[in-house]
């Protein structure tokens, strides 16, 4: 039986702990007992855990030998702030898909309203990453960064840089990523509701993006997202 896995608050040589609400969730939820065992993510590292002491509020494990952990590709998703609800279903589900980073961006078209409030919801999709790392068994979630302007991210370092572009009409983004597959990383911009300005999509391509699209048919950018790191991610995983 595949045991469930969890990501450490605390670690502290062979001794690790979940706090809080983290803690909370095991031992309402879980029904978490002394002596059970999971799988406890420490960094980079995935060991087996026995639960040692278990309160309200934080449940201490011991720690034994080391288990293997998911292998990620690296991909930065740029992804420009649209609707919460919306952005959040895209975070989950592209942290589940493999991404190493998620860069929030604040684009012509987010609405004003969205692009103010962006910045408090960072903690937010923070905890829906580690939610969704835990539940796809991932050693860490993606790092997810404070909201910057596209000029801001034009300049991200990546082997390969792609902006998906429904303007573009001949270059599919499997085409674009295949040649390039055995490269270490790929950043993948994808555009609010709308997609990007002329302006952006213009800028992207001066700082060195190829644009790329997922063909004919228009995607809500949540849908998008997802549909775009499935591809990279199945071509990096392929080798």
């Amino acid at each position: 039986m595949t045991r469930r896995r969890f990501i450490a608050d605390e670690v502290s040589g062979d001794r690790a702990a979940l706090v809080g609400e983290h803690a909370d969730h095991l031992v309402r939820v879980l029904r978490a007992r002394v002596g059970q065992e999971f799988d406890i993510a420490i960094g980079e590292a995935v060991r087996r855990g026995r639960i040692a002491s278990v309160s309200d509020d934080r449940v201490e494990f011991e720690l034994g030998e080391e288990v293997s952990g998911a292998d990620l590709a690296g991909i930065i998703l740029v992804l420009a702030v649209f609707k919460f609800d919306r952005m959040e279903w895209a975070i989950e589900k592209c942290t589940e898909l493999g991404v190493s980073r998620i860069v929030p961006v604040i684009s012509r078209r987010t609405d004003l309203h969205l692009a103010a409030a962006a910045g408090k919801r960072v903690e937010r999709w923070q905890r829906v990453a580690r939610q969704a790392a835990e539940q796809s068994r991932r050693a860490s979630p993606p790092e997810i960064a404070v909201p910057i302007k596209v000029s801001e991210a034009l300049n991200l370092q990546a082997a390969l840089r792609i902006v998906l572009a429904e303007s573009e009409e001949r270059t599919l983004l499997r085409d674009v990523v295949r040649p390039h597959a055995a490269e270490d990383g790929v950043a993948l911009a994808v555009g609010p509701e709308g997609g990007w300005t002329e302006d952006e999509s213009q800028s992207f391509r001066q700082a060195g993006w190829i644009s790329a699209s997922l063909g004919n048919t228009i995607l809500r950018a949540e849908t998008a997202a997802m549909a775009a790191t499935a591809i990279v991610a199945s071509e990096m995983y392929s080798l």
